[in-house]
């Protein structure tokens, strides 16, 4: 039951994700659009992975990026250019996409601070535009496990407890300011509550 109506909240938050994505950059079917960070799975079923792919109403101008293999993410989403890599060296030129997405992804990269600046400074190397959430550390719900405060520990306490909730990723949680601060230039971060976003550059 408190799975099923995480679901639900995870769906809202992420299709109004999507919506403040296209009112600040009006994409429209002639945009360049790089996702950072797709997972191997379809959209649906209770899953909320891989949103954009499944809700962006130009499939073919996006080009989505995972650092495992992508064969069922590829044929849920033939429309989309699927590509291999790690975040931290992304295999593109320096501008060529006009606006970059990562959903709740930037946490989850190994290499604590340095390793999260490494990727959010390829994001903002390739597109022109950048669009990049993650979980509010402020936020008293961790919310992959759904358990109070877990977060909020050091390292170490933090990964036994994730773990024994079954929760077996990096997450090394952001707040506003360090969020602001793995940019290359000045961002606008946004406080959702359970999500910040942050939207450059300004």
């Amino acid at each position: 039951m408190l799975r099923r109506l995480a679901s639900r909240v995870s769906m809202r938050s992420r299709e109004r994700k999507l919506e403040l994505f296209r009112e600040l950059f009006a994409p429209g079917p002639e945009t360049t659009v790089v996702d950072v960070g797709v997972t191997d799975a379809p959209f649906g079923s209770g899953s909320t992975d891989n949103f954009f792919e499944a809700l962006y109403p130009w499939p073919e101008r996006v080009t989505a990026v995972g650092n495992t293999p992508l064969e069922r993410f590829a044929a849920a989403f033939p429309r989309v250019r699927v590509v291999q890599a790690d975040g931290r060296a992304l295999p593109f030129a320096d501008g060529e996409f006009d606006l970059g997405f990562s959903n709740a992804v930037v946490e989850h990269v190994a290499g604590g601070r340095d390793g999260q600046r490494r990727f959010v400074h390829e994001l903002c190397r390739v597109a022109r535009r950048v669009f990049v959430t993650t979980p509010n550390r402020a936020f008293p719900l961790e919310v992959h496990t759904l358990v109070p405060f877990a977060h909020w520990l050091p390292a170490r306490p933090r990964t036994r407890i994730l773990r024994a909730a079954g929760f077996d990723a990096v997450l090394d949680p952001l707040g506003a300011r360090e969020l602001a601060s793995l940019f290359p230039y000045r961002v606008r971060v946004l406080n959702r509550g359970m999500t910040l976003i942050a939207v450059g550059p300004q």
